[in-house]
């Protein structure tokens, strides 16, 4: 078998598609599994006769083993190469899969998760530097809606699966369906991905290493357990050790010369305004993403496999509008989709508003579509921007930082909101406390008002936004990208 170094003519979008495909199945399949388990915690109950406060760990310890191995993505990949850590997570994950199905008690599956979630945590930001190094110069923008479109269709289709498979089977099958394909885009990326050249690293950061996951896992704890209080122990206790493991964390890593995480790339204007702007769509994106779901079966009284359908316009719309954002983005850089994506999603944010006990199912596939419209059209241009606003040589880094900054901002925005939902139900009650659907919908109704001044905010911050310049270690957009130097095996 010989190797030789990728020219730039097999740089065209179609010799890129078979390990663009590896790409996309792995991350589909680890974020659909995350959505599709918030429908099941119910029968979780049933089946092990446990309350939701142990059962919900299920999901808990998922997330934060997530959030732990994220900042060791960027170091791993340099040390040992993308495309071998890439495979080795979704390995990880799959095994994960087969264990959970195989649990026979609520401790044995939060352990499993825990095992599939140390695998799941680097797929996603080991496949966003992947691609950005895989795509031909001048098509970044288009490559990397490509794969977002997972990233939205897996949160919308989620549910629908998973309700239709604890409705027609059991619970067990929400992990068994990963098997055959994690094995698919192992099988595939072993076959297609290339072996991109590895870094010279430095020996591990150990303090960062240390520091950087006690941080984001003990943050996106203390921000989850804020939902239900902000002033428990539980709550104060993540907040104060991940914010005191995050001031260290930033000390460690600014002095040293290759630290875990690059975060001396906040000095760049453009990458500071894009993660701002990421920040706040993320909270009107993926908060109301998580609320939905909690809407239309405690306000409207549906079923896990009919709310899954009922959000099926979202899903479609998202998957029809994510290549035109990353076209969009290559014309007309991020400014115009992410203003514009945001302008529909708090048009579909303001719609939700205004529901009603009266309001048919039918009456949500507009605002749905909207939502999924707009998130395709400002998520992937949001993340390419940001990524090209960093050096070249910082990808692995960049997207690892950024997507362990996601995971607790994602936490912030859930907290937030069922934070405020709790208190519009207490307000309402002694109004609406004898009709618990117009309780519902009320209290639904004014914390989905938020997210229309949460959606305001992000469309002026992205009037900040601007074509990133050209970075060290960028060699301009019409010649090979520095990091593009791979090895491709025949």
């Amino acid at each position: 078998m010989s190797s030789e170094t990728l020219s730039k003519d097999q740089q065209s979008m179609s010799h890129i598609i078979a390990p663009l495909l590896a790409i996309i199945v792995g991350m589909f399949m680890v974020i659909l599994d995350g959505t599709a388990m918030n429908v099941a915690l119910p029968r979780l109950q049933e089946d092990f006769g446990r309350t939701l406060n142990v059962v919900q760990w299920s999901v808990i310890g998922y997330a934060l083993s997530q959030a732990a191995v994220i900042p060791l993505a960027g170091w791993l990949s340099d040390r040992f190469g993308a495309k071998n850590i890439f495979l080795i997570s979704v390995v990880l994950f799959t095994l994960g899969s087969g264990l959970c199905a195989m649990a026979g008690s609520i401790e044995q599956l939060i352990a499993y998760r825990v095992i599939q979630g140390l695998g799941g945590g680097m797929v996603a930001p080991i496949a966003m530097a992947f691609t950005y190094r895989l795509a031909p110069p001048g098509k970044v923008g288009a490559v990397m809606g490509m794969i977002g479109i997972p990233m939205l269709l897996a949160p919308a289709l989620g549910p629908v699966i998973g309700g239709w498979l604890i409705e027609n089977a059991t619970w067990h099958w929400i992990f068994l369906i990963n098997l055959p394909i994690g094995v698919v885009a192992v099988l595939i990326g072993i076959k297609t991905l290339p072996a991109i050249s590895r870094q010279q690293v430095p020996t591990l950061d150990t303090l960062g290493m240390i520091f950087g996951p006690i941080a984001f896992s003990a943050l996106a704890y203390g921000v989850s357990e804020g939902g239900n209080s902000w002033t428990s122990a539980k709550t104060l206790t993540g907040i104060i050790v991940g914010g005191v493991a995050l001031i260290i964390f930033i000390i460690v890593e600014l002095n040293r010369k290759q630290p875990l995480l690059e975060l001396r790339v906040f000095r760049s204007g453009n990458f500071t305004k894009g993660i701002i702007v990421q920040w706040v769509s993320q909270i009107a994106l993926f908060g109301t993403m998580f609320m939905i779901p909690l809407f239309l079966i405690q306000a409207k009284n549906y079923g896990a496999f009919e709310t899954g359908v009922i959000m099926l316009p979202m899903a479609l719309a998202s998957a029809v509008c994510m290549p035109i954002g990353g076209k969009l983005y290559d014309k007309l850089g991020a400014r115009v989709p992410v203003i514009g994506g945001l302008v529909i999603v708090t048009l579909a944010a303001f719609l939700l508003s205004q529901v009603t006990t009266d309001t048919t199912k039918y009456g949500y596939i507009l605002p749905f579509a909207l939502l999924g419209a707009g998130m395709g059209l400002s998520m992937m241009p949001l993340n390419t921007h940001i990524i090209q606003s960093a050096p070249a040589n910082l990808v692995g880094r960049v997207t690892s930082l950024t997507a362990a900054l996601q995971q607790v901002v994602t936490s912030f925005a859930i907290a937030i909101l069922t934070t405020i939902l709790a208190n519009r139900i207490e307000h309402y009650a002694p109004t609406y406390g004898n009709d618990p659907s117009a309780l519902m919908s009320k209290s639904f109704g004014d914390m989905f008002s938020v997210l229309i001044y949460i959606g305001a905010a992000g469309i002026l911050f992205g009037f900040l936004l601007s074509r990133p310049k050209r970075q060290e270690g960028d060699s301009g957009e019409g010649s090979e990208k520095p990091e593009m130097t791979m090895m491709i095996n025949h």
